[in-house]
């Protein structure tokens, strides 16, 4: 078996930046701070929840690009499956780490937005939060799953099967409000029932598309760093079976010699 490996310039990935990171980084660089002055200073307070209303513009965003990257991590996971190709694998592990940190995120700050409008940090009568702790544990299941020793292949394969299976919970959590209306504490959405105006929706609409663009810089980094590993990975294991080759054609050749002396007496 013939195992090829590409030659990698010296100093060529000593960074993960490039032109579009650092442009994705200087737009986050002016929005986080332009959020905040709109969600804490410029937005009014609402009619029924008052100031907890300013937590939405990072909590309903976080949730949101949860679901978008446990979708990409499904996404890259029956794309692996289709062609065993090392570039989905990396995808869909790197979608997943960033989707656990925004869904865990999503529960942190869905917590303190309950505690001065539910009066209650957490309610487990609640059929969105357990539901969206579920997703949570799932996915963090699928990266310890990826850390269990095995070859990549295999490793990739069961995490894969584990990343479609997760993702089945995305449309459950999404409308569970609409269909265990009566098991939740959660309001139905306040975009499609026209509650938004004004600026507390121009706000709303900032902060999805600051959380948009985050998800996009923390991707396309992550990506990167993955595929050094999975490279540095694949080299290893090719060392490995060339010495094992080496091995096997040393004991191969001391047997043969051996086979000539018994000839030879």
């Amino acid at each position: 078996m013939k195992i090829k490996f590409k030659e990698v310039k010296e100093g060529r990935f000593n960074a993960t930046s490039s032109r579009s990171t650092r442009f994705l980084g200087f737009c986050l660089a002016l929005g986080i701070p332009t959020l905040i002055l709109f969600a804490f200073v410029f937005s009014p307070k609402d009619d029924t929840m008052e100031d907890a209303v300013r937590l939405l513009y990072i909590h309903v965003p976080v949730a949101i690009f949860s679901y978008v990257a446990f979708g990409i991590t499904a996404i890259g996971s029956i794309c692996y499956l289709w062609k065993q190709s090392r570039w989905w694998d990396t995808t869909a592990h790197a979608s997943a780490e960033i989707g656990v940190i925004f869904s865990a995120l999503t529960l942190i700050t869905g917590s303190i937005w309950g505690r001065p409008t539910w009066n209650t940090w957490w309610e487990w009568g609640d059929v969105r939060l357990v539901t969206t702790l579920v997703m949570f544990l799932m996915f963090v299941g699928y990266l310890a799953l990826r850390q269990v020793p095995a070859q990549p292949q295999i490793r990739a394969k069961r995490a894969a099967i584990v990343g479609i299976i997760g993702t089945i919970n995305i449309p459950i959590v999404n409308r569970s409000v609409e269909w265990w209306e009566n098991s939740t504490l959660h309001q139905q959405s306040s975009l499609t029932d026209g509650n938004l105006e004004d600026l507390t929706l121009f706000t709303w609409f900032l902060g999805t598309l600051i959380l948009g663009i985050a998800y996009l810089w923390l991707m396309i980094h992550r990506f990167r760093v993955g595929w050094l590993a999975s490279e540095h990975e694949a080299l290893g294991y090719g060392a490995a079976i060339e010495e094992r080759q080496a091995e096997a054609g040393i004991q191969t050749a001391i047997a043969s010699e051996y086979r000539e002396e018994g000839e030879i007496e």
